[in-house]
């Protein structure tokens, strides 16, 4: 009778491998990024299937469930692709929302000026942001041209370090590099927190335990004793620029990426550290970036940002947009995206963010929408003749400049737009009233419009950013 002991798989690069979570609570299928050995130890770098990159974590094998452990499957031939039809296919038409059965309503407003058949924007925005093909002119293509164009700035950080040619500075690439984290703690201010995602900044402060930040100017410091010398002579106390807006200790500056390049280039660093979808470039020249501020007796002190393009195409209002993890689940940023559209007002424009949002992005906005269109729904009173009060998709985005195809994609995705005996209502229960008026009871802070100085420019005119 032979006896055959089980072979254990030698974990690498590539092996899938069950992982008890950090809370305990179950195992979750993971995969195997990167591998290194601390005092004789092996710890792996993984991957949870299905979750977000920023819970990715270095764990000992004791966490894991070795013995179901597979090893990496070989990459598959691509397919050969079939040629597409000429025709339309089936679903490039939205369908009309139907009526559900039974809806208690306790506002019921007809809206005029509709098209039967208009075309939502998904609530996520996927693939939007992706690349321009078509009818571009000359003017928009040396507009991407210049966004994609790479320049080595070391005069921003004195010569002692440069941002790495790699990863996500060029381009969407999901190598092992880019996927790993490669920053541990950054020092800013007051805070030191836990980066999500990787970052180009220079290998050689990645290496240490934490990488020192100056919370005026966002440069960058390999120990604390540079970040104090630094600060002994640093002339800022707040972001260069304009300061546009101010109420309470809440300001708000205007940074030119043109004029501020060294600033810019270091909040787009900063800001990759929270941000997994976007790509960073060197040159910031088309962008207007947007910081928001805490003031107290020893200066200005950064709570988030957005960025937007100079001229855009497509409308954007925002590019990118980023509240610290410090002040997360605090109100500020819907206090960004409501700033970001009073400024819209101010242009006479309907803005829309860039796509695709991320994760925690595309909640604040749906969230954001949702409360700004209903509290103009709330507010509409019937007619002196006691008909009910109507409102056009148009008024509702003149009002609040949030973009048409905003606005319908919201009132889809809260169910309140309905098509009925030939034209479209909208149809709210009192649990959905309910429901708006205690998430309004927490929005403390809101942006002022009377404390906004500042007006916008026409951009396609001027000969030079």
């Amino acid at each position: 009778m032979t006896i055959m002991a089980e072979a254990q798989i030698e974990l690498i690069e590539g092996c899938r491998v069950p992982v008890l979570l950090s809370n305990g609570d179950g195992w979750h299928w993971a995969e195997i990024l990167s591998k290194k050995d601390i005092n004789g130890k092996p710890l792996y770098y993984i991957h949870f299937d299905d979750f977000n990159k920023r819970l990715d974590e270095w764990v000992p094998e004791e966490r894991m469930d070795v013995t179901k452990a597979e090893l990496p499957k070989k990459d598959a031939k691509t397919p050969k692709k079939e040629p597409q039809a000429s025709k339309m296919t089936n679903g490039s038409r939205p369908a009309s929302p139907e009526l559900p059965n039974g809806a208690s309503t306790s506002v019921l407003l007809p809206i005029g000026g509709i098209s039967p058949a208009p075309s939502p924007i998904p609530g996520g925005g996927g693939g939007m942001g992706g690349g321009m093909t078509g009818g571009l002119n000359k003017k928009n293509n040396n507009l991407l041209n210049r966004k994609r164009k790479l320049e080595e700035d070391t005069d921003s950080q004195e010569g002692q370090f440069a941002p790495r040619q790699t990863g996500s500075m060029v381009a969407h690439h999901d190598d092992v590099v880019t996927r790993m984290k490669n920053v541990e703690l950054i020092e800013i201010g007051r805070w030191r927190i836990k980066p999500w995602y990787f970052s180009p900044y220079p290998q050689e402060l990645t290496n240490n335990p934490i990488l020192y930040l100056c919370e005026y100017c966002l440069k960058y410091l390999k120990s604390n004793k540079c970040l104090e010398r630094h600060l002994a002579k640093c002339l800022h106390r707040h972001p260069p620029g304009n300061e546009i807006y101010r109420k309470n200790n809440i300001s708000f500056f205007e940074i030119d990426g043109r004029k501020n390049k060294a600033y810019a280039q270091n909040l787009c660093l900063l800001a990759k550290l929270f941000l997994d979808h976007k790509t960073l470039y060197y040159d910031t020249d088309p962008f207007l970036f947007y910081v928001m501020c805490e003031y107290d007796n020893r200066g200005y002190h950064m709570v988030g940002f957005f960025s937007k393009e100079k001229e855009s195409s497509e409308d954007y209002n925002v590019a990118c947009i980023l509240t610290l993890p410090p002040y997360q689940r605090k109100g500020y940023g819907k206090l960004l995206i409501e700033f970001s559209y009073e400024l819209s007002k101010v242009e006479c424009k309907t803005g829309s963010p860039e796509k695709p949002l991320s994760d925690l992005g595309l909640l604040s906005y749906r969230s954001y929408w949702s409360q700004t269109i209903m509290e103009i729904l709330l507010k509409m009173k019937p007619t002196e003749q006691g008909e009910q009060p109507s409102i056009t998709i148009n008024e509702i985005s003149e009002k609040t400049s949030i973009k048409k195809e905003d606005v319908v994609s919201t009132l889809q995705h809260l169910n309140l737009i309905n098509y009925y005996k030939g034209q479209y209502i909208i149809t709210m229960n009192t649990e959905q009233v309910d429901s708006h008026e205690r998430a309004m009871s927490k929005r403390i802070i809101r942006i002022d419009p009377k404390c906004l100085h500042w007006q916008g420019k026409d951009w396609s005119r001027r000969g030079k950013w």
